[in-house]
């Protein structure tokens, strides 16, 4: 009977031959979600025995693992700015780099009462986060994709915030009525053609939410354009774009005569965002 120490290691090690990026960090977060601790909990647990019953399901969720099935689906869950929700192949697997975008987000000044807009909301965890943080929000949300849509109310659910939220379907804002002080949108990026060679781990993501056009940036180019009638005056339009997108979207923000345009860089010094206001 092997220990959780040699479980562990043997883990790592396959993850290594198989190109898991973070072998060992996955191995833990395996092990602890199927014996239900937490992953700093192993630590003192080193030398528990694992018997068949906990080896069985671990050796499936090794297995998916290895052939690219990402961590966040086998877990179901992924953390977002302080938050657990509930992901899955329905929506894009929330990114770091959008939680990056939160915080820019929540340090802009915002009406005491802010009418909020996520437009592409995914699993919901832009919106849901705005309005945890921002109790006084009023905040809607629209995706293209049903599925995307159940995934983000059963998060809304999860977090309580239920009454906070309001989820609709609509293609960008072709069925948004009202004006916002707020439109903030993580939308497909990435060029159509290079979507069969991005990893293994985004080939698990919805097309639809990578799918950004023959470019990669015509479904944000069409947010800009469509979200002048929809922000109050002096309203503001926060975007996470491409890594090589920042000037020619910033270009298109000029052309469609916003102001304060300022593109701000990621964690790996990448132009990631794109703010600016309207009217």
């Amino acid at each position: 009977m092997k220990t959780v120490l040699e479980v562990l290691r043997a883990t790592t090690e396959y993850f290594t031959r198989h190109e898991v990026e973070n072998p060992r960090l996955n191995a833990e977060h395996l092990v602890a979600h199927v014996l239900g601790k937490k992953r700093i909990e192993l630590y003192m647990e080193f030398d528990r025995p694992l018997g068949e019953r906990e080896l069985a399901p671990l050796r499936e969720f090794i297995r998916k693992r290895a052939t690219g099935t990402p961590l966040q689906h086998l877990l179901g869950t992924v953390e977002f700015h302080g938050r657990i929700f509930a992901t899955d192949a329905r929506a894009l697997i929330p990114r770091p780099e959008t939680e990056l975008l939160m915080e820019v987000i929540l340090k802009e000044p915002l009406p005491a009462s802010p009418r909020v807009l996520d437009v592409g909301t995914g699993s919901g965890v832009i919106a849901l986060t705005l309005a945890a943080e921002l109790p006084q929000a009023d905040v809607s949300a629209v995706d293209i994709s049903p599925d995307a849509l159940a995934l983000a109310r059963e998060n809304a659910e999860r977090l309580g915030l239920t009454e906070r939220v309001r989820f609709s379907q609509s293609d960008l804002l072709g069925s948004v009525e009202g004006a916002f002080d707020l439109i903030v949108a993580n939308l497909p990026y990435i060029p159509a053609g290079e979507i069969a060679g991005l990893a293994r781990e985004v080939q698990h993501d919805p097309v639809l939410a990578l799918d950004g056009g023959p470019v990669g940036s015509e479904i944000v180019a069409k947010l800009i354009d469509q979200a002048r009638a929809h922000l109050k005056p002096g309203g503001r339009l926060a975007l996470e774009i491409g890594h090589d997108q920042a000037h020619a979207l910033a270009a298109e923000l000029e052309r469609q005569k916003y102001r304060d345009i300022r593109p701000v860089a990621d964690y790996q010094g990448i132009l990631r965002f794109l703010f600016a206001i309207y009217g």
